[in-house]
């Protein structure tokens, strides 16, 4: 079915209803984030135990999206994305049963589940609208992230206020199921899906949707999306347990300045969706893997006392960033990170139209599993060295390979541009 500009009724509802779903399944994804540190102190984790237990949730959220994504090509993202959010909702609620580490990891598999409504969103949405909207609508969709603020801003006054952890665990799952079903009563079947049972057209077979993946340019967008939001994910999830034990501040305080991180870099997708559609995706990247890198290297750097000789003997004096300095530091970068994210994504439906499934939930994916390995990675390293900066060093490393990689990408296809000039060339010509 062709799109055009002129807005296709329903289409309202299934974008902010979308988005509204995701957040709520995006707080869900990051509940560990806030609880896990409460169950760390009960079950007296070690630093890497209780990085596996908030990566476990984003383990199964990457793995799932591919599998979702297809089958929201195939039947229909109202289906996958309601039955997603119901079975999140059953594993965050089992998770009140767990008392031991090895069962909390078990229910954590299946609360990443609602990591995966992603992939199911973005092919969802991305059918209602036309590709010179689709940068600025899969950016409101992909803002859901701010989830992870909600549970950040949200989680620690429910903790108090219900005396628990699994106070959390409950009332998430409880809005999780209610926003299925005003999901399930308030949307329709996408417009494609609707023209295939009308015509009686089959969608196209899982192999042709996964034929784009063995194309390196899709995997240059997954390596993008690692960072970008692989890196979100495990900021989002490692920051009130960083501030915790580098500022010494209690954990409201800590999951208030998290939110400052987690906000920007939720809520200014869609104006990256927006200034992707105005000025192209690949100038959107060049801004966000440049001033990634910058403060990635900033945030990188320990406190550190240097003494140097004068005249008058030795003078000492010590580099630290402060509170308010990281706060707003951070923010910057979560602010980039978002711009960065609807940019990957800008990507896809121009280049990939009939496997924005597949090829969105490869990317997804692959964000995903950087949001897994990069806290797990954070623990380790933090054990190791015993210094706490070290996560942006290793953010700093991979913002770096980014954009390494992006600009020889580039060069090298200019110069097959001048090579084959007068050819005509798409609009993202890579």
């Amino acid at each position: 079915m062709e799109q055009t500009d002129t807005p296709i009724k329903g289409s309202s509802e299934a974008l902010w209803l979308s988005s509204l779903a995701f957040t709520v399944c995006f707080a869900v994804w990051t509940i560990f984030s806030i609880i896990g540190i409460a169950i760390q102190k009960k079950l007296g984790l070690s630093q890497s135990e209780l990085g596996l237990l908030i990566a476990t949730p984003v383990l199964t959220g990457s793995l799932v999206r591919i599998p979702l994504g297809i089958w929201t090509e195939q039947i229909g993202g109202r289906i996958i994305f309601v039955l997603s959010m119901l079975a999140s909702a059953l594993s965050t609620f089992l998770l009140t049963f767990a008392h031991t580490y090895t069962w909390m990891l078990v229910a954590a598999l299946g609360i990443g589940i609602a990591g995966g409504t992603f992939s199911v969103g973005v092919a969802y949405v991305s059918r209602w609208f036309s590709a010179k909207r689709q940068g600025l609508t899969l950016g409101i969709f992909g803002a859901g992230n701010v989830g992870a603020a909600v549970t950040k801003l949200g989680a620690p006054w429910v903790m108090s206020w219900w005396g628990s952890w699994e106070g959390v665990a409950y009332i998430w799952a409880l809005v999780l199921v209610i926003t299925a079903v005003i999901f399930w009563l308030f949307t329709s079947d996408d417009p494609v899906l609707v023209e295939q049972r009308r015509s009686g057209t089959k969608p196209q077979s899982a192999l042709l949707e996964l034929a784009p993946l063995k194309k390196l340019q899709v995997w240059r967008f997954s390596f993008y999306y690692f960072f970008v939001f692989g890196g979100y994910i495990a900021l989002a999830t490692w920051l009130p347990h960083y501030l915790q034990d580098v500022y010494s501040i209690d954990l409201w305080l800590a999951g208030v300045i998290a939110a400052l991180y987690s906000i920007p870099a939720s809520l200014f997708r869609a104006y990256g969706g927006y200034l992707s559609d105005k000025f192209g995706a690949r100038r959107v990247m060049y801004w966000t893997l440049t001033m990634c890198t910058i403060t990635c290297f900033i945030l990188s750097y320990p406190p550190t006392q240097y003494t140097v000789e004068t005249a008058k003997g030795p003078f000492t004096f010590t580099f630290a960033i402060s509170l308010v300095g990281f706060a707003l530091i951070v923010a910057i970068l979560g602010f980039f990170m978002a711009l960065g994210k609807a940019a990957v994504y800008k990507h896809i439906p121009v280049y990939y139209p009939k496997s924005v499934g597949a090829v969105g939930g490869l990317v997804g994916m692959m964000g995903g599993l950087g949001g897994f390995i990069l806290p797990i990675l954070f623990g380790e390293v933090l054990d190791i060295t015993g210094v706490y900066s070290t996560c942006f060093m290793i953010l700093f490393v991979i913002s770096l390979a980014a954009l390494i990689w992006m600009h020889v990408s580039i060069l090298l296809m200019d110069h097959r541009k001048l090579v084959e000039l007068g050819q005509k060339t798409p609009e993202f010509q890579e």
